[in-house]
């Protein structure tokens, strides 16, 4: 008998290694498609054979991209899941879900929404100085031929706005005041004058001096060429975008408006909930977190109720600092003391370092009060914890711990230099971030803070609780406006009544979610998430839980669906023991 099970086994090999080496076959081809059809992702995962392109957008691109897509579900759905290993397995699911979404994505007309009041394509090319090799002749040239490339790109972008506009699939009004000087801080007089210069106004030393005068040259032209780009962008945005986009404000409101709302809840959450379920999640944490936050005012003393207690956190000078320089020296102290802390949370970090900057002057007034920017992969650059210095009576320092454990360590750069490292995952996991796994990652790591005694000031402490109410809050907030009607002003009033976030921050806050709509969702799901794993590891291992391998465990397979991290930390469990 046993003879009869090892020869069955022996037989039953190479259809397994067939099964595997199809799959892989699949996930290799659509790789490569995407990096040919994305140039500036495959550039930023260190791919530079088509470092002289854009990303092709036109409608037959789309077209094709999405017939790729639906080509390769089919051939996914030939290979016969229950025959591949449990490794093999989630990578199937997560390609499978991956090629869901873009096809959901392009039949719902996402491309129509290439921005939001958070950022957008044109915030994103900004940082192409930043974001490309410039060693090199050659990297020069790609990155002219890129500059010179953006008023076409710009104008298919616009073309898929005006459609859009025709059909009510638009960001709303209510958000836009304002935007266009993201646009503006672009059009400027003189290519010396443009954040696109900068490579040309010094060379590396690796570039031959007989070579500076030309590409000096060319590059004017190709600045004028980028900035004119912009110019287009802003005529359209003044004269047709802003009079033109819907006054409405929920997604339920666009075409198929429910349907692409809660597909974008399967998107950013991977959780099949409806809006009412998320809604009430957020209801039952919002209350569990006002205990938190009454008992931190019983601590300090504050006479008065909470609605005092908010405003002396938002007008105290005491809690703001007087220069952009000493917020960015508190943020890079902090950053420095949470560094200090990381091994005795985790058995494995990351080699790559990163650096704290400020949010760039162009985006800054309609942005968020800190953001993390990956470095490109196989690039000479660390990744960078942004600090929003703009209008520093709107950045208070108790909220300045917990956005550090977020954005920098051990949240974003931790977790996202990891994954960067993970040479067993295929390329198409390696460097794909899914929000409820990075974004719940990000908030767990501001609670991560009270574990490691972080927190040391009781005003630290309750900026941490308003950076988890604000997440609460989102739950509410966003489910509210995408499904249930409610109004910017409601939305804004709920926030702050609850946080002490500034008012200009929930009010770009509220923007955000209104043109964006689910992503925030994902952390406060991901956070609860990974709470309730770790609850059920310590109760199942008792004195054998160790908080390191938890979070080795968590952070080892990369950024993976909500339901992956769930059976990888129950197979821990199981072998621990």
């Amino acid at each position: 008998m046993r003879r009869l099970l090892a020869l069955l086994a022996f037989l039953a090999l190479p259809v397994l290694a067939d099964d595997v080496a199809r799959l892989h076959a699949l996930f290799d081809r659509t790789w490569e498609f995407q990096l040919e059809e994305d140039p500036l992702f495959a550039t930023s995962v260190g791919r530079h054979e088509y470092g002289d392109r854009l990303p092709a957008i036109g409608p037959a691109d789309l077209e094709r991209q999405y017939r790729f897509a639906k080509s390769a579900l089919a051939e996914l759905a030939a290979i016969d899941r229950a025959k591949l290993p449990p490794f093999e397995a989630v990578n199937y699911d997560e390609f499978r879900r991956q090629l869901t979404v873009a096809v959901g994505n392009y039949e719902l007309g996402d491309y129509q929404l290439p921005f939001n009041a958070d950022s957008g394509f044109h915030s994103s090319f900004s940082r192409l100085p930043q974001d490309v090799p410039l060693a090199t002749v050659k990297d020069y040239d790609n990155y002219i031929a890129r500059l010179r490339a953006w008023p076409a790109y710009v104008k298919q972008q616009i073309s898929h706005m005006r459609a859009g506009l025709k059909r009510g699939m638009s960001i709303p009004r209510a958000t836009l005041d304002g935007y266009d000087t993201t646009i503006a801080a672009h059009v400027v007089d003189s290519p010396a004058k443009s954040v696109f210069w900068a490579p040309f106004a010094a060379f590396p030393a690796s570039v031959p001096a007989a070579e500076h005068q030309r590409l000096r040259a060319e590059g004017q032209a190709a600045v004028a060429a980028a900035i004119s780009g912009y110019s287009d962008f802003l005529d359209f945005f003044r004269k047709e975008y802003l009079p033109g986009a819907r006054t409405t404000l929920g997604a339920y409101e666009m075409p198929k408006g429910r349907e692409y709302y809660q597909h974008k809840i399967r998107e950013f959450t991977t959780l099949d909930l409806t809006p009412e379920e998320i809604h009430k999640t957020g209801l039952r944490e919002v209350e569990r977190i006002s205990g938190e936050m009454s008992a931190v005012m019983k601590q300090v003393g504050f006479q008065g109720d909470f609605a005092a207690f908010l405003q002396f956190l938002r007008t105290d000078p005491r809690f703001y600092a007087k220069t952009p320089e000493e917020l960015l020296a508190r943020a890079s102290r902090l950053a420095k003391r949470i560094d200090g802390k990381l091994p005795s949370l985790f058995k494995t970090l990351p080699r790559l370092p990163y650096t704290v900057e400020p949010v760039p002057d162009d985006i800054a007034p309609k942005y968020t009060s800190g953001r993390y920017v990956n470095a490109p992969q196989g690039s000479t650059q660390p990744g960078i914890y942004w600090v929003n210095t703009y209008k520093l009576e709107n950045r208070p320092l108790y909220n300045l711990p917990a956005l550090t454990l977020h954005e920098a360590v051990p949240g974003h750069h931790l977790q996202v230099a990891l994954s960067r490292e993970l040479e067993n995952l295929p390329n198409f996991r390696r460097f794909s971030y899914i929000s409820a796994f990075g974004e719940g990652w990000g908030l767990y790591s501001e609670w991560l803070g009270v574990e490691a005694a972080f927190y040391t000031d009781p005003y630290d402490n309750f900026g941490r609780l308003t950076y988890e109410m604000w997440r609460a809050c989102r739950l509410v907030v966003d489910t509210g406006l995408h499904s249930m009607g409610w109004t910017r002003q409601q939305a804004i009033d709920y926030m702050a009544t609850r946080t002490a976030l500034p008012i200009h921050e929930v009010t770009t806050e509220v923007d955000r979610y209104i043109s964006w709509p689910a992503q925030a969702l994902a952390y406060k799901l991901g956070e609860l998430k990974i709470k309730e794993l770790r609850r059920r590891a310590e109760t199942a291992l008792g004195p054998k839980f160790d908080v390191r391998e938890f979070h080795d465990v968590v952070l080892g397979s990369g950024s993976v669906p909500l339901s992956v991290l769930e059976s990888n930390i129950d197979a821990w469990i199981a072998k621990q023991k």
